[in-house]
């Protein structure tokens, strides 16, 4: 989707459709959410095939949907792609599970992706991306978004403990998961994609665990970890619920980085002084990295479900009622960013930003994602005096991930002194 609303425009609010999805491939959704935002900030849609929604697009409202889980459930599914059937991996899969559950699913990782823990990765994670940003110091074209796709695989495949031949297809099934309608990853519906790579991931990630067991393999690798977890009650984790944590950690990682990664370079290339502003002083891209965040909003939304009726957004979601918080909308609400159309890696506040999402589902490799960010874009600012355009970008045809498929870019190799 544009990142960069194009023109104002009249939006008839009763004609909305948040799933259409060529507003996001080749549309811009903004205008749309701006409407939302002043004159419907509690929206209601029914699809033509009887499944219904209600959307959320203001700031306040999002965080309370997403943060409290007294009053909006994650245990009947927290992606609109499974709007209408519940998530089978309720209450074990870290996403689908509500505290205090979720607590328990959610500590055997938590303490190992904490920022002071990931801090001893900095370096390894500087010398992939340095690897990774290598072919495009030729002066060729060099497809980013294509090419970022692998980027989280290439930081999280070794702290994983995942084999590098086994990353493409990993990536391959992660993005069939997060956008099961894009013809780049598409096998057959929506439907067959989203239960492929669901079960080939699972499956991939047992196997994995099963191999080690047998083998009596020890590592220090997070799924290595994962195995040696007791509950509290002094059981171990099973091997579903070590696939299912892996799978988070593998769809979490691919979601946000890549995505990222980008958009945030395509805002850089659009403002050219943004870019020689943050190469001149390297203390800003911490606060490029949120800036990116909120402008890209690579998770666009998650869902959740009203567990009675409750009121919100001047309106009422009734009990069992989906609704979608729209994080692409929260990270433009004027009342917390000013002029939020304007990409400025100098905003105050834009660590408000709400892409990790909030509360006890607030992004557990947030931490992970931030530095290797920041890495990022401080070695792409040392390398490249500036990056250009050199074709269209080819957006994601997706609800749920804003994204694109393909930014192909020309790099201005720096001169040595």
């Amino acid at each position: 989707m544009r990142l960069t609303p194009g023109p104002g425009r009249a939006v008839d609010l009763d004609a909305v459709d948040l799933f259409d999805l060529d507003l996001y491939s080749s549309g811009d959704p903004h205008p749309v959410w701006d409407a939302m935002r002043a004159g419907a900030p509690l929206h209601h849609q029914v699809l033509p095939d009887g499944r219904e929604f209600w959307s959320v697009t203001r700031y306040e409202d999002v965080r309370r949907v997403l943060a409290d889980h007294r009053e909006f459930t994650s245990e009947r599914g927290t992606v609109p792609t499974h709007l209408g059937t519940d998530d089978v991996a309720a209450g074990v899969l870290m996403t689908s599970t509500d505290p205090p559950r979720h607590a328990e699913v959610r500590r055997p990782l938590g303490s190992r992706l904490t920022a002071r823990a990931v801090a001893s990765w900095e370096e390894s994670i500087r010398r992939t991306v340095a690897r990774f940003l290598e072919p495009a110091l030729d002066g060729e074209v060099f497809d980013l978004a294509e090419q970022a796709l692998l980027l989280p695989a290439m930081v999280t495949g070794p702290l994983l403990g995942i084999p590098e031949k086994d990353w493409e297809e990993l990536v391959r099934l992660t993005a069939m998961v997060t956008a099961p309608s894009d013809p780049h990853f598409r096998l057959g519906s929506e439907a067959a994609t989203l239960a492929i790579a669901h079960h080939e991931l699972v499956a991939y990630v047992k196997d994995w665990v099963r191999t080690r067991r047998t083998a009596g393999e020890q590592g220090d690798s997070l799924l290595h970890h994962l195995m040696g977890v007791l509950r509290p009650t002094g059981a171990p984790l099973d091997d579903e619920e070590i696939a299912l944590d892996g799978y988070s950690i593998l769809l979490g990682a691919n979601v946000t980085t890549p995505h990222t990664v980008s958009g945030t370079a395509l805002a850089l290339i659009e403002h050219p002084g943004q870019y020689a502003k943050a190469a001149a002083d390297l203390s800003l891209v911490p606060n490029l990295v949120e800036e990116g965040l909120r402008w890209t909003s690579a998770a666009c939304n998650f869902m959740r479900y009203a567990v009675d009726d409750v009121e919100i957004g001047g309106g009422t979601v009734p009990a069992g009622g989906a609704v979608v918080a729209w994080i692409g909308s929260a990270n433009r609400d004027e009342t917390l960013f000013p002029d939020p159309h304007t990409f400025d890696i100098t905003r105050a506040g834009a660590k408000r930003q709400a892409a990790f999402g909030f509360g006890a589902h607030f992004c557990i490799g947030a931490p992970l994602a931030r530095m290797t960010l920041r890495v990022f874009f401080e070695e792409l600012l040392l390398r490249f005096e500036s990056i250009e355009l050199a074709g269209e970008p080819q957006h994601l045809r997706s609800y749920f991930i804003a994204g694109m498929t393909h930014l192909p870019i020309v790099g201005q190799k720096r001169r040595t002194p």
